[in-house]
């Protein structure tokens, strides 16, 4: 009889069942209740209840509760507090239950003896089943009878043939041995179980348990959770309300690599947003990162090895930005491990937009380009952007797959070179490491800072076109005036001119509020315009060659 119609209407068993009782004289009472009756999430009928006989596998027996803490405890999880989750669970979980009754899944392929309810152990028959599913899959303990698994050893008529089907979470628990064990170009335990922050109570408890019973271990050395994709206001994401992102067009349309950046810039230890305003800033930082690269690839166009500048014949500039490549080397590998990747793509973002493309490569733009090219500065640079084109690509390589190999190859040629995807991180000299040469120029950009907000000014109010233009008296504390000793302020501010007094500043100076003790009094530039450097200097058009300055007439001629 139906409990319940296929329509979800109450069916005539209940009913039935009450008569029985009621006239056997054994009712008790009967009486209808409203309450909130259980649904199935999937396809949203109501459920039926019903006690039936199940399969086990105790947590008790053989300790494999003790296993899988033990397990726990050597497991390492990012975040941590992942690890808590999963021990609270195990620690109060009752025996697991791996019987379903459906009338779909992998069966539990084994036999009852009729009588005495004992589970038919045989290795015999357990090696002729695996050999029919290895051929015919799961249906053929369904597709056959029970006498071609137990052969002629025993009467099949006092067997029972369990029709009952595993639970799919002992499936998914199982895939580390066939997954990792039958593949010669993978190893046992994983080095990492990554999934979203609901399976600590399914995958990862699942094949702890799994792993534990069989192995006496966990199938991981580490477990990452991350959180759910959320809509860009942080609501779920909806289809008819239109937040929803494909992943597939979005590559389609912006590249894959503008996904990774997505990805790789969001903390997951929180759910993720995802939505076009989003992607639109990941674009936008993409595009700086490209721009980087391509700076890069223009400028050391030609360069040879023979160019290369030592270390200690190198300008203070370049010294420092090898301080920087060794500092980054380190974040980058501690991130990597540490799986922090939103720390490492904010770091490597504000290294090529900050410290690269904004001051570094905006300094050396005039060396690189009107400079004699034998120049030591010159080359030295050329030294520089070529150490910081090996690493960056190595670094970027496992973010912007598509980019560093795009970058990596037009440099050395597709035909010669071998991917970057083939490379490691670059080993960095220690010999880069210079603190007391960074807390120097620590100091000179923060000077450089101020008189960049004064020109900003001044050409926001039309009273200079170009920084070229300008030829600024800074006043500051006698550690920053010390700090620039043996540096060219023109050069570092970019400006045609410049002078530095150690002092206080006049009233009316521009200052920035978060830097203390430095002044700066705009001033333009006297002279005329070198039509090649564009730099405004008294010398120009005083030497061989018309509307150019001393420097570039030298570079000209070919010589320093």
């Amino acid at each position: 009889m139906a409990v319940l119609t296929p329509d979800g209407e109450e069916g005539e068993a209940n009913g039935a069942v009450m008569s029985l009782l009621e006239g056997e004289n054994a009712l008790l009472g009967r009486r209808r209740l409203e309450h909130s009756y259980p649904h199935s999430w999937r396809s949203k009928a109501p459920l039926i209840f019903r006690n039936t006989s199940q399969w086990f596998i105790s947590m008790e027996t053989n300790n494999l509760r003790d296993k899988a803490l033990t397990a726990i405890a050597d497991t390492r999880f990012v975040p941590p507090q992942g690890q808590t989750r999963l021990r609270s669970m195990i620690e109060t979980r009752p025996d697991w239950c791996i019987s379903r009754q459906r009338a779909w899944g992998v069966p539990i392929p084994v036999f009852v003896h009729k009588q005495t309810g004992e589970l038919l152990r045989d290795q015999a028959v357990f090696d002729r089943i695996a050999k029919a599913f290895e051929v015919e899959g799961g249906d053929a303990w369904f597709a056959s009878p029970p006498s071609r698994f137990l052969g002629d050893e025993y009467d099949a008529e006092e067997y029972e043939q369990v029709r009952d089907i595993v639970d799919v979470w002992f499936d998914s628990g199982s895939t580390h041995t066939f997954v990792l064990e039958d593949r010669d170009d993978l190893q046992w335990p994983a080095s990492l179980y990554l999934e979203g922050s609901d399976q600590h109570r399914g995958w990862f408890h699942s094949s702890l348990l799994e792993s534990c019973g069989t192995r006496g271990r966990a199938p991981y050395d580490a477990v990452l959770t991350h959180g759910f994709v959320m809509a860009e206001d942080g609501r779920k994401m909806s289809k008819s309300r239109g937040t929803d992102i494909s992943p597939q067009e979005t590559v389609e349309t912006l590249g894959a690599d503008i996904l990774r950046i997505w990805v790789v810039s969001s903390d997951y230890s929180e759910d993720l947003r995802l939505g076009p305003e989003i992607l639109k800033h990941q674009t936008d930082l993409y595009r700086r990162i490209r721009n980087t690269l391509r700076f890069l690839l223009g400028n050391l166009d030609g360069f040879d090895d023979s160019e290369r500048v030592a270390l200690q014949d190198m300008p203070e500039l370049e010294r420092w930005v090898l301080h920087r490549i060794h500092e980054m080397d380190a974040l980058v590998r501690r991130t990597t491990d540490d799986f922090e990747f939103h720390t490492q793509w904010t770091a490597l973002h504000n290294f090529c937009a900050v410290e690269l493309s904004a001051f570094y490569f905006d300094i050396r733009k005039d060396a690189l380009y009107c400079d004699a090219p034998d120049s030591i500065r010159r080359h030295a640079a050329l030294t520089v952007l070529d150490i910081l084109f090996t690493h960056l690509t190595a670094w970027l390589a496992p973010i912007l797959c598509f980019t560093a190999e795009e970058a990596w190859l037009a440099r050395l040629g597709a035909d010669d070179a071998e991917s970057v995807h083939l490379r490691t991180f670059p080993d960095v000299p220690v010999a880069w490491r210079d603190d007391a040469l960074a807390a120097k120029w620590e100091k000179v950009r923060r000077l450089r800072r101020v008189v960049t907000g004064a020109l900003e000014i001044e050409r926001a109010e039309k009273r200079i076109g170009s920084s070229l233009q300008a030829a600024p008296t800074v006043y500051a504390d006698g550690e920053t005036v010390a700090a620039m000793a043996g540096l060219d302020l023109a050069e570092i501010a970019i400006t045609s001119g410049g002078t530095l007094i150690e002092g206080p500043a006049p009233a009316g100076a521009f200052s920035l509020p978060d830097v203390d003790a430095i002044a700066v009094e705009p001033g333009l530039a006297e002279g005329e315009r070198c039509s090649r450097c564009w730099q405004v200097l008294r010398d120009v058009g005083s030497h061989e060659y018309p509307d150019v300055c001393g420097r570039c007439a030298a570079a000209i001629d070919g010589r320093h």
